[in-house]
């Protein structure tokens, strides 16, 4: 193995955090293969980030001899911190492949989505988590809803505590409804090169288990088969399709529902022209099998869904509060174009600010505007929920379609 060829690997999370008064960078790996919440220097970080496979042993040694303010590096030392870095599972290596393929070929061959983030974002004992859930429920009033069926509901995925708001506006709006099948579109975090995710598991979390139609899953998969990933490995530690999921199986408690579990991934991340021409074109068998699916009076969709992300915690050099009246107006104008099913505008106005404000939902919502039947949207409420330690913020929303 040419130790000075392999590049850093792309599917890590990287975040600063503050430990005995200085900074230092948080690794979290979604495949728990690195050590759980490693903490490395932001100098090491900055080495790592040039890893890019191309270049040579010599470059490096440059960069760390320059970073130790000309003190001298040997090949040597270079070649253990590559070898340390490859045995912590933080480079793209035969190893570190060999580890992944091996944990995707297991979840591969359950039957069942286990709840991941029971216990971590949730109570996992039954009693507890439906005392959480009526007790968010509680938070606010039932919402004045418009006339008509309703079509589909846009909840929040972040947190259920800083959502707790806006998550007791949408599921209350949809207390009463018996739907047969229940599309749950979810935004796939670490999907960014693939535009699809499907799963035929049944879902289980301490309300019980949710079986998956799997019939329409295999229709969905026929149809979408050159957008989907090869595996379903997406959905293994994925919240926000199971964040609603609960809530579901809380408030439907008395009727048999199935789901369809789809997460979309990054659109700026897969298509290569970021356009609603050029999505439509390359998701068209797969959107058409969608739509005629939701013409079906029996089913609903869940689109899960936060919006702007802003401040340095997502990549901007300013604090969100800096920033916030302008995502704002940006959200607002999306969430129009949604609520009166305007695709054109809804996909101009991402491509306004060429998505600066890093919207995780704009995939899901794109797909739903392609899907969903003529309905009349109604947004519910809206909020921006800040992160004053990271100075930063998230905003998300509450909103039904009915026809």
């Amino acid at each position: 193995m040419d130790i000075e060829k392999l590049k850093l690997r792309g599917d890590l999370d990287f975040f600063p955090v503050q430990s005995d008064g200085r900074t230092v960078i948080m690794i979290q790996d979604r495949l728990s293969l690195v050590e759980k919440d490693m903490l490395i220097s932001p100098e090491l970080y900055k080495l790592m980030t040039t890893l890019d496979g191309k270049r040579s042993m010599r470059d490096i040694q440059l960069d760390l001899i320059r970073q130790q303010g000309g003190s001298l590096v040997s090949i040597d030392e270079v070649q253990a911190l590559l070898e340390k870095l490859d045995s912590s599972y933080l480079l793209d290596s035969p190893r570190y492949r060999e580890a992944r393929n091996e944990i995707i070929s297991d979840f591969s061959a359950q039957k069942i989505r286990y709840c991941s983030h029971a216990g971590l974002s949730y109570p996992k004992q039954e009693e507890e988590l439906s005392e959480r859930l009526e007790t968010i429920l509680a938070t606010q009033q039932v919402p004045s809803l418009p006339d008509g069926k309703i079509t589909a509901l846009i909840a929040p995925h972040i947190d259920l505590e800083a959502g707790k708001r806006i998550y007791s506006i949408a599921y209350q709006a949809i207390k009463g409804v018996t739907p047969e099948r229940i599309i749950i579109l979810g935004v796939g975090h670490s999907m960014t090169k693939v535009m699809l995710s499907l799963t035929t598991k049944m879902f289980e979390t301490p309300l019980g288990k949710v079986k998956t139609d799997k019939k329409i899953v295999g229709e969905l998969m026929k149809a979408g088969k050159d957008i989907l990933s090869e595996d379903d490995f997406a959905h293994r530690d994925e919240h926000s399709i199971e964040f609603q999921l609960i809530f579901l199986q809380h408030i439907l408690r008395d009727v048999s529902f199935t789901i369809v579990p789809i997460l979309c991934g990054s659109l700026i991340g897969y298509l290569p022209e970021y356009s609603r021409e050029r999505y439509k074109s390359i998701g068209h068998d797969f959107l058409s099998t969608l739509a005629d699916l939701l013409r079906d009076d029996s089913t609903i969709v869940i689109a899960a869904v936060d919006l702007s992300h802003v401040g340095p915690k997502f990549g901007h050099d300013m604090p969100a509060s800096l920033i916030i009246n302008e995502s704002e107006r940006h959200d607002r104008q999306l969430l129009h174009c949604l609520c009166t099913m305007n695709a054109d505008g809804f996909w101009s106005e991402s491509k306004r600010i060429r998505d600066k404000y890093n919207v995780c939902g704009f995939s899901v919502l794109a797909c739903l505007l392609e899907t969903l039947p003529p309905s009349h949207g109604h947004l519910l409420d809206y909020e921006i929920f800040k992160e004053d330690p990271t100075r930063s913020a998230v905003s998300f929303a509450a909103a039904v379609f009915t026809r």
